[in-house]
């Protein structure tokens, strides 16, 4: 079994600080971690796979402006003489 610290969390991208890792756990089902110390959390190499998996690929279609900046030609300018 391989622990995860939270700057493993950090390389994966999973996370940026400590109280969006909190939020994580209370909001989004990311899995608390044990206290291997007073001042140590871990996870296992396992469960943050397991909630990695269970994220969704993409997400809801983009809206408004971020969908006219995706439907944009790339490359392509307008301009007015």
């Amino acid at each position: 079994m391989k622990w995860l610290r939270f700057r493993h969390l950090k390389d994966r991208g999973l996370v940026n600080s400590w109280p969006q890792l909190k939020r994580r756990i209370e909001n989004d089902g990311f899995p608390p971690g044990r206290m291997l110390g007073p001042n140590t959390r871990a996870w296992t190499d396992e469960e943050v796979e397991q909630y990695e998996n269970s994220r969704p690929v993409a997400g809801p279609e983009p809206r408004g402006i971020a969908r006219i900046n995706r439907d944009r030609k790339a490359g392509s300018t307008t301009t007015t003489a």
